[in-house]
Order: C-alpha cells, then structure tokens, then sequence
C-alpha cells in the first residue's frame, strides 16, 4: 500500500483526522483510535471530495445522508464534523470527548450533536438502517422528483459489522431493491477485537455482496486516487456498490498499528508522540494547521449554494411536499378513521383487532401519502394489505408497500432508516412472538426517539394450534419495561382506531400494536373521544359503587366484563378497567390513576406474563395469566387449560371479598 505523492493536500487533512481523534481519545483515557486511524484517508476522500452536506444547515433534506455503522469510530466522525465547520461543534466539545452530557458521545448519538443521522454501536444496525435510508430516498423521489430528492447514502462499516447477521437480510434486500444509490465503504483491516478476523470468519465478503446483487470494487484504502476513483464508479452503478478498502487499523502508530492493541484502547503519551514523529505532525494537541483547516472549511462550503436553490425548488414544489418532510400530518387525515370508528360501534362490529387494524389502514391509506408499511412474508396474516397498497419494486418506487421476506432483523433495521431519512412514517408487520427479531432496532428507535409503527399481530395463546414458539408470553411485560416506547393493546375496532391514532400523532415515540388473531366482540360505544389517550379508562360498571375492580387489555376486556355480568348477578358490583396502553397511564396524573384504579380490591387478567401487573393491583391484589409458555391446541381450549376463563375470573372476585 502507498500513498500517492499526487495528494499531499488530502494526506495533511487525513492526518489532521488522526490526530484530533487520537487527542481526544488520550484526553478522554477511552475509545477506539485503530478505526479512525486507519480509515481517514477514506473519510477525507469521501467528505472533503464527494459527499453532499452543508455544515450550515445540517437538516438539509437533499444532503447526502452518512451512517457510520462502526459507532465505536465516533471520534473521526466528531473530527470530520469539527474540520468541516459544522455550527454544533466546536474544539472544546471534541475536548470533551466520552464525557457526561457531551455532544460527543461515546458512540454517535442522533440528536445530540447536529450532522449525526444515526445512532450507532450495535453493528451492524447501521449498513441496515442505511439501506432503509436509500430506499426512502428512491420512494420520496420517484413520488415528487428528482429536483428535490436526488441524493446518496453513504456507509462506513467494519468487519463486525459484516459479522452480524442483519448485515445478511438488509444487503440481499439492497440488491434485490437495486437501490443503486447505496454505497458502503467496508473498513477491511483485517483485525478484531479478539485478534485476526480469520479466527472466526473465512468469508468472501466481496463475493458475498456480488452474489446478493451488488456492485463491488477492491481498492487500497490508502490510495487517494483509487478511493477517488472508486467513489465515482460507485455513482454510476445501476447497483448498490460496495467498495472494500484494504486499510491497516491504527495506522501511523507504529508499534500498535495492524493490532487487536489499538481497537479499543488509548495509544499512551509514547505512542502517540512517536506518531508524530511518523507522520510529522508537529501541531499542538487539538491544534490544526491553519492552512489544512481552511481546505477543510472550504470542502464544508461546496454545497450552500445547492442547499439555497434547492430551497426554492422545494418551495414551488407545494405545501404537501413541503409538510411530508418538515413530519407534519395531512389535514382531515383522521376524518375517515372516526367516521369508521363511529359507524362499528354502532353497529357493534366484532372482529379480529388485526382485522380492525386493517379497516383502520382503509381509512387512513389514501390520506397519508407518508405511510409505508411492509411485512415479514406474513401481510396476509398481518392483515395490513388496503385497496390503495402498491407494492414497490426495483422497476417502480412509486408505491407504498415494501416486500421484506422473512427478514425480520432487516425490517426493524430499515424502518429507523426511513424514519431517520424523513417524509415516511414507516410501519412494519409480523407475528407479535417475532418481535424479538426486531427488538434490537426497536429499541434504538425508542432511543432516537423516532416515529415508527409495528404491526404486530396472533398477540396471545389465543394463536392456538402453532403452539409455544409462536405465542408471545414475556413481550409485552418487555415492552412496557423499554423507555419510550408505546405499547397499544386494544380490546375491540374503536380501541384499534384509537390506538392507530396515537400510535400516529406520537412523533418521537415508536408504537407497538399487538392484535388479536381471534374475534373480538364490541364493547365501546362512546367514539367522540379518545379513551385510551390516558391509557386506563372504566369501560363498564360503576367506578363509585365497585366492590372490586377487574383490570384487562386486549382480549381479555371483553372476558372481564363477561365476568362483571356475572358477578352483578350475584349482587356484586365489579368496575372492569381496559388499559389499552400501561405507558399512556402511567405518565397520568396521580388523581386521574387513583379514580380509575379505586381503593377496592384489584384483579388483573392478560393472557400472557404476569411480571409487572403487581404496580397495579398491589400486594394484595391477583393477577390471572401465563405462569409458563403455551401449548399446541385450539386457541378456546388454551385459555381453558390455562386458567384464564369467566367462571376463574368471578372465583377471584369472590376470593378477594372474604
């Protein structure tokens, strides 16, 4: 590998990444130099030469947009943001590096620090989510056009993050998208954290991209010329493109350069000083030579003026594309929803809360030209398929339906990376007991704090004869312990509707819906409002004669107030409580959660773990549901065996008054 004599220039604004990430990680005695280190004549080449930002107005909607999937290289991002002249970032937040209440956070975190489009760490997330970003990117302009939305996304991963399986699922998915405006620069150092990737790994990873559809170039990633030359090949691809970069981890330390040494770990004062005798480097700490800052400042000012007439070409664009990316929602586009929610209630429409889901997706579809939704190879089951579904295909972007496959990871993966790109609501589809393949991209869309909607359907042993491996028992208690996230469990079609609503209007909260795979009857008649806003509400008996209170959600609502008629046959008054979302009522206040809870003795009944209920009905209280796993028979049979019936419902009652 050499350096060519042809780009002084580019390898002084390199070493200036180098550096200014090697100091901070010193300073900090925390982080990851190796990556940075080595993968800096890439990151100049890429962001002083190609890449379409403007430090000025990092929100820019026609930016390129970067993901740097190995966040544990955060420092050279944090450089490159301080080189540039991004406005939210100045030398002593790079000083601050690691810190409590940093812009510059150990791993990058979207949000904290204006030009970050993506929190990254767990890898393998980020060539994901990326995917999702370019497919946005094809959707939104292929629905208004190429003048306001012709831009790439760019990924910067590791062997790690090629280790992860969702790495698999999201880049076959790229290729078969043919999302050709996609290019991932894989950092090929060879070097992990527990030694050589040829301990664990003899793939082909360049043969692995081929055969998944994508156009691959191998380069010396410390050639100036050949990172250039490749970044233009890649933007002419009809393919995704992925350009692996033989780079040596940590390189210019020289006794800890192509290292499991330098991964992780501070270089020490020794090694960095004889770095920079090295490279000669002879700036103070923090310090960069006037000249290679002005390149670097004059790189960060390429593009304002595209940022300015785009501007105006977004403007005569019209208000609906103008809200679609600004996150606004349509005017009227709840109208149809309550017309539909009004007309069930009256007419007491018992369904399925999938089926209920899907009559809401009717309603709202053709309003929304921001929502996309997709499933796991189960939209037939998941029931979100509407009249006004079109299926996007590597031929046509134009649609509003994404075929995932049985590609579970991928989907969680790319819904944050639509999210993140702006102008889609994303919404994704599968069993409910699958959502442990999403979890870890829903939690860092709970963490981002981003808009994004599951489907997740067949939520209880009421999925019947599938048996244990598809009857979801410990996720919901999982879900209401994850922070920021909404977790929706309707009882009937006017608590579905209710919970599409919020699940909508909640910008930086993701939602989860979890829906019945069984008839459900209808219990609601008051439509004007939205109940399950507060979380909790009395749906029948009287909250102020009540002996005992039932508390339920989804399902298990309407075997409560079967049991309460029961009771009031014998005289006793029972208030039934349907809590359609736990997180909802506990940010109520405390007046409204004691009125609806009440000081008589409390059962709650949900047809899955009864870890977390006891917050509810106290010490004293019971809980009936699901002690274990679940079995293989008829759904009716299961709640049977399992204990959760009217006649155990009344026994506990009557218990609870002795």
């Amino acid at each position: 590998m050499f350096l060519c004599s042809c780009h002084h220039k580019e390898k002084q604004m390199a070493n200036a990444i180098r550096f200014l990430s090697a100091e901070m990680i010193e300073k900090a005695k925390s982080g990851h130099p190796g990556m940075p280190l080595g993968i800096a004549d890439v990151a100049t080449m890429l962001f002083a030469k190609h890449i379409k930002v403007n430090p000025k107005n990092p929100r820019w909607f026609d930016r390129d947009r970067f993901v740097l999937s190995a966040g544990h290289a955060s420092s050279l991002l944090y450089s490159v943001f301080y080189l540039m002249g991004y406005k939210d970032i100045d030398k002593e937040d790079l000083m601050n590096f690691r810190q409590l209440g940093a812009k510059t956070a150990g791993h990058p975190e979207y949000g904290h620090l204006e030009g970050i489009d993506m929190t990254t760490g767990p890898l393998g997330q980020g060539i994901s989510s990326a995917v999702g970003m370019a497919l946005a990117e094809k959707i939104i302009s292929a629905k208004y056009g190429k003048d306001v939305c012709d831009h790439y996304t760019y990924v910067i991963m590791g062997d790690g993050c090629l280790m992860e399986g969702i790495s698999e699922e999201a880049i076959s998915l790229a290729g078969h998208l043919k999302l050709n405006k996609l290019i991932a620069l894989w950092d090929n150092n060879n070097v992990t954290i527990d030694g050589h990737v040829d301990v664990a790994s003899s793939t082909n990873q360049v043969a692995r991209f081929k055969a998944n559809g994508w156009n691959t170039i191998e380069i010396d990633g410390h050639n100036f010329c050949q990172i250039d030359a490749a970044l233009k090949k890649a933007k002419k691809s009809d393919k995704p493109t992925m350009i692996a970069c033989k780079t040596t981890i940590g390189f210019g330390a020289p006794t800890k350069c192509n290292s499991p040494k330098c991964h992780g770990a501070p270089l020490g004062a020794d090694e960095l000083a004889a770095m920079r005798q090295k490279l000669g480097w002879t700036a103070e700490p923090f310090e960069v030579p006037e000249e290679i800052l002005n390149d670097w400042r004059a790189a960060g000012k390429r593009f304002e003026a595209s940022d300015k007439d785009w501007q105006k070409r977004a403007k005569a664009k019209g208000k609906e594309f103008l809200d679609i990316i600004e996150g606004k929602l349509p005017k009227g586009w709840d109208k149809e929803l309550n017309k539909m929610k009004a007309q069930a209630a009256k007419d007491k429409v018992a369904v399925a809360s999938r089926k209920a889901s899907q009559m809401c997706l009717e309603a709202i579809m053709p309003y929304m030209p921001q929502l996309v939704g997709g499933s796991a190879d189960l939209a037939g089951p998941n029931m979100i398929m509407t009249k006004a579904t079109k299926t996007i295909t590597a031929k046509d972007y134009n649609g509003n339906n994404i075929e995932y496959g049985v590609r579970e990871h991928a989907m969680g993966a790319m819904m944050n990376g639509m999210a993140l790109h702006g102008g889609i609501l994303p919404f994704g589809g599968t069993f409910f007991v699958f959502s442990d393949y999403l979890r870890p991209s829903m939690r860092l869309a709970a963490l981002m704090g981003l808009h994004t909607i599951y489907v997740m359907t067949h939520d209880s042993i009421g999925v019947g004869e599938d048996g244990p491996t598809h009857q979801p028992i410990e996720q919901l208690a999982s879900f209401r312990a994850m922070p920021n996230i909404l977790t929706f469990r309707p009882c009937d079609v006017v608590e579905t509707a209710e919970a599409w609503a919020l699940a909508i209007e909640q910008t930086s909260t993701p939602s989860i819906l979890a829906l019945s795979r069984q008839t459900l009857p209808a219990l609601r008649e008051e439509t004007k409002l939205n109940l399950s806003a507060r979380g909790a509400y009395i749906i029948a008996g009287d909250a102020k004669k009540r002996q005992a209170t039932l508390i339920a959600t989804g399902s298990e609502v309407g075997l409560a107030v079967e049991a309460r008629n029961k009771l009031k046959e014998d005289g006793i008054e029972v208030a039934v409580v349907s809590m359609p979302c736990a997180e909802l009522f506990d940010k109520q206040d405390i007046l409204y959660q004691e009125e609806i809870l009440g000081t008589a003795p409390r059962i709650a009944v949900e047809a899955a773990s009864k870890f977390g209920w006891e917050k509810y009905v106290g010490l004293k209280g019971d809980i009936i549901g699901m002690d274990g796993f679940g079995a293989s028979a008829p759904g009716a049979e299961l709640y049977k065996y399992f204990g959760i019936t009217v006649e155990e419902v009344v026994d506990a009652v009557k218990d609870s008054l002795k």
